[in-house]
């Protein structure tokens, strides 16, 4: 293909956009819009996962022991604990440091000694770690079948939670972005077949010459390509924006929050971004052009 050739192909494209420039604008604010919403919805996606993964890594297992249980068997407790497969660390909270801790939110320890009737009725309890947070259910399990254990508490359901959490906004995600991509296309292809009918007698000229039909095609399709490709720009530099400043504002309100503060993040949003908006623009227009131009 010649560059005269092509140079004619982009040329009559952007002059076809210029021409229907009100239905091109709301083609362009389509695609826009509609990539906005995948890339938030990655965002989130992403952000969420990253959530769980934090909290998941941080699961501690708490061992509480009967309270009357001696303290030879406590200590015998410990190593049986640390004799099971996946555990990675195990530290005794004997009941004193318990009730320390205990006073620090509720105030001074001998006032809260005296309120428990001068008994300290806090049990001893073991902190597990496991290697992995796979490891996390069936090392409770074993757990459980140790003498002396009176409960066993671990923050598993919060990350079950979270990543429930995380599917149902993937499902959603991906059908409402399926439902405006499907919009956008139509919108696209209705301007595309708005451009044929103004240039219908160009076109058949063109074929009545001997033109051929992806000669009268490229046009058309460049035009899709472009619509497409404006939008997705505009997406993405509005989600990089956004995100800059919504990393901004909740460092400042909530900075213990773990989210994904590496903007690398970005560019894998730009790499599936960038590619739909022209990909969808192609598909509105090569559908437009198949339907209307019965070429």
């Amino acid at each position: 293909m010649k560059v005269k050739t092509i140079g004619y192909f982009f040329t009559q494209a952007l002059k076809s956009i210029l021409r229907n420039f009100w239905m091109s604008l709301a083609s362009v604010a389509t695609v826009a819009v509609s990539l906005i919403i995948l890339g938030a919805f990655i965002l989130l996606t992403a952000n969420t996962n990253y959530i769980a993964q934090a909290v998941e890594q941080d699961v501690e297992i708490a061992v509480f022991l009967y309270v009357d249980t001696p303290e030879n068997k406590v200590k015998a407790l410990g190593d049986k604990l640390e004799d099971i497969s996946g555990v990675d660390s195990v530290e005794l909270i004997p009941k004193e440091e318990g009730l320390r801790q205990l006073s620090k939110q509720f105030g001074e320890e001998h006032d809260l000694v005296s309120a428990l009737g001068g008994e300290n009725p806090l049990p001893d309890y073991y902190i597990v770690k496991a290697e992995e947070p796979q490891q996390v259910s069936t090392i409770v399990k074993e757990i459980e079948k140790l003498p002396h254990v009176e409960k066993v508490n671990y923050g598993q359901g919060v990350v079950e939670k979270l990543f429930s959490i995380t599917r149902w906004i993937r499902i959603g995600g991906i059908v409402v972005v399926a439902v405006l991509a499907a919009c956008t296309v139509f919108l696209i292809a209705v301007t595309i077949r708005l451009t044929v009918y103004a240039r219908r007698k160009e076109v058949n000229i063109m074929k009545s010459v001997g033109a051929t039909n992806w000669f009268i095609r490229w046009p058309f399709l460049l035009e899709g390509i472009f619509l497409g490709f404006f939008g997705a720009l505009i997406a993405s530099t509005v989600l990089y924006f956004s995100y800059i400043i919504f990393l901004d504002k909740i460092t400042a309100a909530m900075s213990f929050l773990p989210i994904q503060r590496d903007l690398s993040i970005l560019k894998n949003v730009a790499l599936v971004v960038l590619p739909s908006g022209p990909l969808i623009g192609f598909l509105g227009s090569f559908l437009s052009l198949q339907r209307y131009l019965k070429i």
